[in-house]
């Protein structure tokens, strides 16, 4: 009796073995939803709609992609729902925005932390920028720095939510010039905060480069500084960095951007994307689209990604800590 309870476990173990390896080797045989947490019109929803606009190629997903959005609370709605309700079998994948989602779960007050999610890739790396209206009488960060200085707390500026990267670059904007400033988050995402801006709601905003570079050359807004190390050479060349105009900003408000899945999910099919998703970043396609929408690429693979995980998880630890 036991050898028969034995031989009937051990049956049903190895069909389960069997289900799951036919099921990742026929994997994907339908679409595949990414849930990006923010609105349309954002720069992760714009750029999402670009980097996965190949996958139906046979040599690379062989399946479309559809975007399906879930704003609201600076990616906490979103990331909550992918951590906590998403089937993790492979066609439900998330848009990570990092420092965004892992400054959140430090604070506290959200259901997800790294450990909810595997990364797949990288595809962008996406700078804060200061911007103000094309009628502003601010020409340069010293213009706005001196405004704020002799006004404190009148200085608005509007960003996408809460301990986002544009939130994190404007707690060390305030703390570097030593000047009280009001930080306002807008439901909507970046394309609210840019709207924020444009509209004269705000005196100023903190938004995405490549948000900023397509206002810009709409003509609706001016960019006073960029939150970086370096100025960006290939789209904003005239453009400052915070550095450069006196104040002592880093690039830890950096927005990386890349396809993560629920944990949990198939370590087969995990594999299968992190080796197919690099490559559709990668198509010519892909990045004349993005060049032309003024948004920085960068391709990072699965371990570049938890490498890079992990050190912005003790960074920003420290960074908020201090703020």
């Amino acid at each position: 009796m036991k050898k028969m309870i034995a031989g009937l476990g051990f049956a049903l173990a190895a069909a389960a073995m069997t289900t799951g390896a036919n099921a990742a080797d026929t994997y994907p045989d339908r679409p595949i939803s990414v849930m990006v947490s923010y609105g349309a019109g954002g720069a992760t929803d714009f750029q999402a709609r670009i980097v996965t606009m190949v996958a139906g190629n046979e040599d690379l997903l062989g399946q479309p992609i559809v975007i399906i959005n879930k704003p609201g609370a600076g990616g906490r709605v979103g990331w909550n729902w992918l951590a906590t309700k998403a089937d993790n079998d492979g066609y439900t994948v998330g848009a990570y925005n990092v420092p965004h989602f892992i400054a959140q779960s430090i604070k506290g007050g959200v259901q997800y932390s790294t450990d909810s999610f595997e990364p797949i890739a990288n595809w962008g790396s996406d700078p804060a920028v200061v911007v103000v209206g094309k009628d502003s009488e601010f020409d340069s960060m010293e213009d706005l720095v001196a405004y704020a200085k002799k006004n404190p707390g009148k200085t608005t500026m509007s960003g996408a939510g809460l301990f986002v990267g544009h939130h994190i670059a404007a707690l060390q904007i305030e703390k570097a010039c030593d000047c009280k400033m009001a930080y306002i988050p807008t439901k909507g995402g970046g394309a609210a905060a840019m709207k924020a801006v444009i509209a004269g709601d705000t005196l100023a905003g903190i938004n995405n480069l490549s948000d900023a570079y397509r206002a810009r050359e709409a003509g609706n807004v001016k960019i006073l500084g960029v939150a970086d190390l370096e100025r960006n050479e290939e789209f904003l060349a005239d453009v400052p960095t915070l550095k450069e105009a006196g104040l002592d900003v880093d690039n830890s408000s950096v927005n990386f951007r890349g396809l993560m899945v629920p944990k949990g999910t198939d370590p087969a099919v995990i594999e299968m994307l992190a080796a197919k998703v690099p490559e559709m970043f990668a198509n010519g396609r892909v990045a004349k689209r993005m060049k032309a929408g003024g948004s920085p690429m960068k391709i990072m693979t699965r371990d570049e990604v938890l490498k890079m995980w992990s050190e912005r998880q003790t960074y920003l630890e420290e960074l908020l800590e201090g703020l």
